[in-house]
């Protein structure tokens, strides 16, 4: 290494609990507070350290490659880093992930790895700023991005390198089909809120591969209540609405009963994003915690129609 990584200040003395940590993850999570700018690209560098260290390819992904290839820069409203690393790609294996992950706490990080059938979840924080970084499994010679876009594993079998943040990075190749991909046609133009409904609007009807199919679903919301969520629909004088479109991103697409109730199957506890139309109106919700066996309402803002996240309440 060209230097030693220090400790986060808020990890030496005061040694903060993991309690208390994963506190903060998810109030960051939540509020989505952009990041300060130096501390991010300093804490890029220093995970690059780590995975070079360690032997592991990685790439920039989503809003982190958008601003390296569209901006030469982290974007200014971003509230993460995007990384990502192909299982059974470039040498990575599952087996890379663990030292990795005591490498990042050594260096004075919170860190949290949550498997997933179709890729682990590695969430890492240090100066209040996250790295998502996702060790993707190859399904069906796919890999799922957030919401359930499945790219073509032929994106990331040779990595591009571009010069950002004082260093070279590989990137998915080549970049600009990889950001047509995710964001559509639109990716050039800069939008810190709008872009989600891009991205929606961009993917593939249907099952992401490696999720439950049609008829599963069907079965798992007719028979297996555990598995599945309800949403109840309100309008702006919280009425029901009966008949409102209800999409879950990369898994179904329902609507509500006369009662304004939709119900809809979950793999699990995770972030997903819906796109729901009321009364003529859609709205996208990029990111909503949801898991299976819960019941959920919306409620429309008419002082904001896109740009909400987390907005659904548990009953």
């Amino acid at each position: 290494m060209s230097e030693e990584i220090l400790p986060d200040k808020m990890t030496d003395k005061t040694k903060t609990s993991d309690a208390d940590n994963a506190a903060l993850m998810q109030q960051i999570e939540r509020t989505i507070p952009p990041m300060n700018i130096a501390d991010g690209g300093r804490l890029l560098d220093e995970a690059k350290q780590i995975f070079d260290s360690h032997g592991i390819v990685f790439f920039l992904r989503q809003g982190t490659c958008l601003g390296a290839v569209r901006d030469q820069a982290l974007i200014p409203w971003d509230d993460d880093l995007d990384l990502g690393s192909i299982i059974g790609l470039h040498g990575f294996n599952e087996d890379h992930i663990a030292p990795a992950v005591e490498a990042f706490r050594a260096n004075g990080c919170y860190v949290e790895v949550i498997p997933d059938g179709l890729y682990t979840s590695v969430k890492i924080m240090k100066y209040r700023i996250r790295i998502d970084w996702q060790c993707y499994r190859v399904v069906k010679g796919t890999i799922a991005h957030y919401p359930g876009v499945p790219f073509p594993v032929s994106l990331f079998t040779e990595l591009q390198k571009v010069y950002f943040n004082g260093g070279n990075y590989a990137v998915p190749s080549p970049p600009e089909e990889y950001l047509v991909f995710k964001y559509g046609p639109d990716w050039v133009t800069p939008k810190q809120a709008g872009y989600e409904k891009d991205v929606l609007d961009n993917m593939p009807s249907g099952t992401v591969p490696g999720r439950a199919g049609r008829f599963k679903q069907f079965l798992a919301v007719r028979f297996a209540p555990n598995k599945t969520a309800r949403l109840l629909v309100l309008d702006s004088a919280e009425n029901p609405v009966p008949n409102a479109k209800v999409l879950i991103a990369g898994m179904s697409q329902t609507k509500t009963n006369r009662m304004g109730y939709a119900k809809f199957y979950l793999p699990g506890p995770d972030e997903y994003a819906l796109a729901i139309t009321s009364n003529g109106v859609e709205e996208v919700l990029y990111e909503e915690a949801l898991a299976p066996g819960q019941q959920y309402v919306y409620r429309p803002d008419a002082t904001q129609s896109a740009g909400r996240y987390f907005v659904l309440t548990q009953v």
